[in-house]
């Protein structure tokens, strides 16, 4: 049995933020209570061995849950696969991500699930949940068979990386996950108005000499899937919304009852189109970097509900592909490592972000909307937990990291704010050593 001793829990489902002791047992949380005795825990482990941890100035967070990953297996093992995503996981606080369908082959069939859900078992890391495509070979046209791949293990439906060009295909999709009770996350891009851009339209752009997608090639697609999911009563999941048009429609939307959901990227929040230059590739993402104003406008959404999560959009690429001129250079940044140190440092340590909220956004919120396991220390939860040093300091450094690519802005940066020790189900996954002052 673990007993975890003095830490401040912050747990968004009970209300909770304060010093407790929590018990945990069987991969369960057992119990949690401001103080416990040494006799009272010799009782509840009923004659098991006791492991202490003294969680003292250091914060204890239900599992994180990343909605948006890319693992890229099967097919592109070279940028990442399954195990080494899974471990990056875990050495950023994430006990669950969500692993979405764009690899080589697309995840359009059920074999492929269940194929992803093994290969995560084999790692015995974080909880890998597949996400199928809504359309077979993410070519838009011909839908997937969606109750086969729910009932294999799909938790939802997405074509990220393309949007659903066609309104009748999507109508149709909303209507046919119906069926699942899978909610479908949709990538809102207009291709025409998109243009084949590479930054954001505007001022930047026209600095940089490099094509521009506007603001309105996402808000119009946001337009419409929020059309069709309240024409066909579907549930509606919006994918790393960027701009403050989408933010409005969605806080409209929501007024309306509809049953939709919307996730921000860190790197929209932190950074904006000022902060790229030519050599800066890992800031080329999809959607670009948007302005100051669209940043602002994002982080007020994410502080009062409208957009409910946050996930870091985890797209690994190899070291020679980032290393190409900007506009041949492929969109992504890689996140699960670094992002919520990245968050802690930009916007909690700044007062921007209530930590909270942070968990709420990043934990609860994530596992209600997709029915996952985790989110909260409620006795009885599997216990999927993080611990959080805010004092603890290191430098993010290429050779250090789990992951297989290494494109994130924030290398040789130093932060201060990491986990220390990840557990998923009960069992330690990782945890910080004072020799790397990485996580191991």
């Amino acid at each position: 049995m673990l007993w975890l001793k003095n830490a401040e829990v912050v747990d968004p489902a009970q209300d909770l933020l304060a010093l407790s002791d929590i018990l945990v047992k069987d991969g369960k949380i057992l119990e949690i209570s401001a103080f416990f005795s040494e006799e009272t825990v010799r009782s509840r482990a009923g004659g098991e061995e006791i492991k202490i941890i003294d969680g003292r100035g250091r914060l204890l967070f239900p599992g994180l849950i990343d909605v948006h990953t890319h693992l890229r297996e099967p097919g592109q093992e070279e940028k990442e696969d399954i195990a080494s995503g899974a471990q990056a996981a875990v050495r950023g606080g994430f006990t669950s991500i969500l692993a979405m369908a764009n690899t080589k082959p697309v995840v359009d069939r059920r074999a492929l699930v269940e194929f992803v859900i093994a290969q995560a078992k084999r790692a015995g890391l974080a909880r890998v949940y597949p996400v199928a495509a809504v359309t077979k070979g993410m070519n838009g046209q011909e839908l997937t068979e969606m109750i086969d791949l729910a009932q294999g293990g799909a938790v939802g439906f997405s074509d990220d990386g393309r949007g659903i060009q066609s309104a009748e295909v999507m109508r149709l999709a909303l209507e046919y996950a119906k069926l699942t009770g899978l909610p479908l996350i949709s990538h809102c891009e207009d291709d025409d108005l998109a243009g084949g851009g590479i930054v954001h339209k505007g001022l930047a752009s026209a600095r940089l000499g490099l094509k521009g997608i506007p603001s309105c090639s996402e808000s119009i697609m946001v337009a419409r899937d929020l059309m069709l999911a309240e024409e066909t009563g579907g549930s509606l999941h919006l994918a790393h919304i960027s701009c403050k048009q989408s933010v409005d429609l969605i806080r409209q939307a929501k007024q309306k009852g509809l049953n939709v959901t919307a996730e921000v990227n860190p790197h929209h929040l932190i950074f904006c189109d000022e902060n790229i230059t030519l050599t800066a590739t890992s800031f080329k993402v999809n959607p670009p970097l948007r302005t100051a104003d669209d940043r602002e406008a994002l982080l007020e959404a994410l502080l009062d509900g409208t957009i409910d999560m946050l996930a870091t959009d985890h797209a690994p690429h190899t070291w020679e592909e980032k290393t190409r001129p900007f506009a041949e250079a492929p969109f992504g940044i890689n996140g699960l490592e670094t992002s919520l140190a990245a968050v802690w440092q930009y916007l909690v340590t700044t007062g921007k972000l209530p930590v909270r909220r942070l968990t709420e956004a990043w934990s609860l919120a994530p596992a209600r909307r997709f029915n996952l396991a985790g989110g909260s220390l409620k006795p009885g939860q599997a216990a999927d937990m993080v611990l959080f040093d805010p004092d603890c300091s290191a430098t993010i450094k290429a050779e250090d990291l789990a992951s297989k690519s290494q494109n994130t802005p924030f290398l040789n940066q130093e932060f201060k704010g990491f986990p220390v020790m990840t557990w998923v189900g009960g069992c330690l996954v990782s945890q910080l050593t004072e020799k790397s002052g990485i996580m191991a």
